[in-house]
């Protein structure tokens, strides 16, 4: 067996490297990203409770507000949509866990529209 992973399990071992240092609580609870082929999800967990606080998905027919990539914007409206839960859970402050994902198209979208709509990490 060679010593080579495929990108699957490149993407579990950032993942967990990431996790050793992201911990959710009530007041500042973890925003976990996952980006499939189609889809993007988020949720807001509280690691302390091991509870899901609030969670958006591109699946329950949010609209993309704007132009550009279709994918994009809506990953954008996903972030604006779970910064709106927040709110109405009253939760200001995040941490933000990318799920071992680079910081780049979908998941920095889904950042930037969370933070246009006041969630703060």
């Amino acid at each position: 067996m060679s010593g080579r992973h495929d990108q699957v399990e490149r993407r579990q071992i950032r993942r967990y490297r990431i996790r050793k240092r992201v911990s959710g609580t009530m007041e500042r609870p973890r925003l976990s990203v996952f980006r499939s082929a189609k889809h993007i999800y988020a949720q807001l967990v509280d690691d302390d409770r091991g509870v899901t606080l609030a969670a958006v998905s591109s699946r329950e027919g949010i609209s993309p507000a704007g132009e550009g990539a279709r994918k994009i914007a809506l990953s954008s409206a996903v972030g604006r949509r779970l910064a709106e839960l927040a709110k109405e859970k009253g939760i200001a402050r995040a941490c933000f866990d990318r799920g071992g994902y680079r910081y780049h198209g979908r998941v920095k979208a889904l950042a930037d529209g969370a933070r246009a709509a006041g969630l703060e990490f």
